[in-house]
């Protein structure tokens, strides 16, 4: 019975966990803290007011789960429009075969790699999906690294990267030597026999639009040069300040001048890669967010779409094309914005809190901080924002480390921990569902193949709390 299951369609399931909201809202008594705006480094935030919670008249939600709908689309808005566009984009440069061929390349080039023994005895895919891993981590965990805690966090670090890497490197050799033990095979079929088609019968050349778009782009970033000549990068705590867009310009008509005169594919590689370099400088020098980033993608595909000699219609045409594959990813998201709407209509989120701000009383240090970090990760399965989560709990959760004589570092720790693990599964992430939408892969068959690992990590992560309230560590 169970292997004749379907996973339902995402919809289906973002809509049954409205319900399941709407239900609790008939169940849960209603209440509200005040709120207060501060501002922190330069941000006006809304925070929550200690001890000025009270008992109000609850609002069950009946026919709101249909107007949730449209609720969750206006509030994540932002998030459903950028990955139109990001689609849009990549269809453009898709249809170009430049990342098939820069893929093609990159495998041809770590074949040369196994003529070293210990290469190939720890196998060539192995180490780039763990450097690619291990890339991604350390971006994740540089930006925000606060240094009074380094040392902790460095070690934690290290252990989830490694926990990662294992389970993705058995993950992959377990596939490797069965396919069908995939959870996606049967999805995978497209992608099967893509990989069929002989991808090194493709033309190489350059036409002449290429290089009209290399010079139009290259004119671009000289003004950009010219009127930021130097850029503040925030990184953590430090600020990093140097002639950054001057020198990308450099770099770009240097990697410009030998795409071209290689291939229209590997100039439009160069133009993905610059893409993300100023991605990343945009967004830690220029507090770049998504509008900036969504607009930074749609030129790219336009300019893509130019240097590969199409016209304005052919252009227009692939990027709705695009939009069109993508669009069941962007429609979830807007109806998972429904399940936060529910909830807050329904007015029982601060009363969620009030309890767990009652469960702490008499609590001891390890007690309050397993409470802490449980409720965290269940409510970020709600609310994933992590700016929106601080301004709700940490008020009374340092409130209640400084009673219990708890350090706020643990307390942050416990927060952190709670916000990262349970995004790997949370329906209302904008940025999960985006990305499993543009992978093709089902949400209810993520959840069942990283369920297992996820709470595998968030037992670590709780072995890795104890430290923070039983030892005197740096910071803490």
């Amino acid at each position: 019975m169970l292997k004749s299951f379907k996973v339902p369609n995402n919809i289906v399931i973002v809509f049954s966990i409205i319900i399941i909201a709407a239900v609790l809202t008939w169940i849960v008594p209603g209440g509200r803290y005040d709120r207060q705006k501060i501002t922190v480094n330069g941000v006006e935030r809304t925070v929550i007011v200690n001890d000025t919670y009270k008992s109000i008249d609850s609002q069950p939600q009946t026919w709101q789960i249909f107007s949730a709908f449209y609720t969750g689309f206006i509030n994540m808005s932002h998030i459903v429009v950028f990955i139109l566009m990001i689609g849009g984009a990549f269809w453009i440069m898709n249809d170009t075969k430049s990342i098939d061929i820069g893929i093609l390349s990159f495998l041809n080039l770590t074949k040369r790699f196994e003529k070293w023994k210990f290469v190939r005895m720890l196998g060539v895919n192995n180490i780039i999906i763990s450097f690619i891993m291990i890339i991604f981590s350390a971006f994740g965990a540089i930006f925000g690294m606060a240094e009074e805690t380094l040392e902790y966090r460095i070690v934690a670090w290290l252990i989830f990267t490694f926990l990662a890497i294992a389970f993705v490197l058995w993950y992959a050799a377990r596939v490797k030597k069965n396919p069908e033990k995939s959870i996606m095979y049967e999805e995978d079929d497209y992608w099967r026999k893509r990989g069929e088609s002989d991808v090194e019968t493709i033309r190489y050349y350059t036409p002449k639009s290429a290089w009209v778009v290399g010079g139009v782009l290259l004119m671009i970033m000289l003004v950009y040069s010219y009127y930021f000549p130097t850029t503040n990068l925030k990184v953590g705590l430090n600020t990093v300040n140097g002639p950054i867009i001057p020198v990308l310009t450099a770099f770009y008509a240097i990697t410009s001048y030998f795409a071209l005169r290689k291939s229209l594919h590997f100039y439009i590689l160069n133009i993905l890669a610059f893409t993300i370099f100023y991605l990343v400088v945009g967004v830690l020098g220029y507090d770049w967010y998504i509008m900036e980033i969504a607009a930074l993608f749609l030129a790219m595909g336009i300019f893509t779409g130019f240097a590969a000699g199409k016209k304005n219609s052919e252009i227009t045409k692939l990027f709705q094309e695009g939009v069109k594959d993508i669009v069941s990813a962007s429609l979830v998201v807007g109806f998972a914005g429904g399940i936060i709407a529910i909830l807050n209509d329904g007015m029982i989120i601060d009363t969620v809190l009030h309890s767990l701000a009652n469960s702490l009383k008499g609590a001891g240090q390890l007690t309050a901080i397993t409470i802490m970090y449980g409720f965290q990760s269940l409510l970020n399965l709600i609310i994933t924002s992590g700016s929106a989560k601080a301004a709700l709990t940490i008020p009374i959760m340092a409130q209640f480390s400084d009673i219990i004589g708890l350090s706020r570092q643990a307390t942050i720790t416990a927060f952190q921990f709670g916000a990262g693990i349970t995004d790997m599964i949370a329906p209302t992430s904008g940025v999960l569902i985006g990305v499993l939408g543009i992978a093709k892969v089902p949400y209810g068959k993520w959840v069942k193949f990283i369920l297992p690992f996820m709470l595998f990590l968030a037992f670590v992560a709780w072995l890795l709390l104890i430290p923070t309230v039983t030892m005197k560590l740096s910071g803490f």
